[in-house]
C-alpha cells in the first residue's frame, strides 16, 4: 500500500512538472511565432535573484516567504480541530482492525 501511494504521488508530481514545462515551451513558441517580445506574455514559472532577495512568480503571481508563512499560520488555525477528520480517522482505524481480525480468523 505504501508503494502504491508513493508511486501515485511520484506520477502526480511528474505530471505537474510536465504541465509546467509544457506551458513554458508553449510560451516560447508563441514568442517565436510572433517574432517580437510582448510584455503581456509572462513565463509560467520565473525565479529572479537580486543581491539580497530571491523572488519567484508562479503564473504571474509573486510568491514571497511572507505569503507562505501567513498561509501556514492560517492553516494551523483552521486545522485546530476538525470533527469530520477525527471521525474519519477513528472509522478508518476501526475498519482496519476489524479487517485484520477477520483475515487472521480466516487464515487460522
Amino acid at each position: 500500500m505504501k508503494m502504491f501511494i508513493l508511486k501515485s504521488f511520484g506520477i502526480a508530481v511528474l505530471m505537474f512538472i510536465s504541465v509546467l514545462t509544457g506551458m513554458q515551451i508553449a510560451n516560447g513558441g508563441i514568442h517565436k511565432m510572433k517574432g517580437y517580445d510582448d510584455p503581456n506574455f509572462q513565463n509560467a514559472v520565473s525565479i529572479k535573484e537580486t543581491n539580497t532577495d530571491l523572488r519567484a512568480s508562479f503564473l504571474g503571481k509573486d510568491i514571497t516567504s511572507h505569503d507562505i508563512e501567513a498561509k501556514k499560520k492560517k492553516l494551523e488555525e483552521i486545522s485546530a480541530f476538525n470533527f469530520f477528520s477525527s471521525m474519519g480517522k477513528k472509522m478508518s482505524n476501526g475498519i482496519s482492525s476489524a479487517s485484520e481480525k477477520l483475515i487472521q480468523l480466516i487464515t487460522d
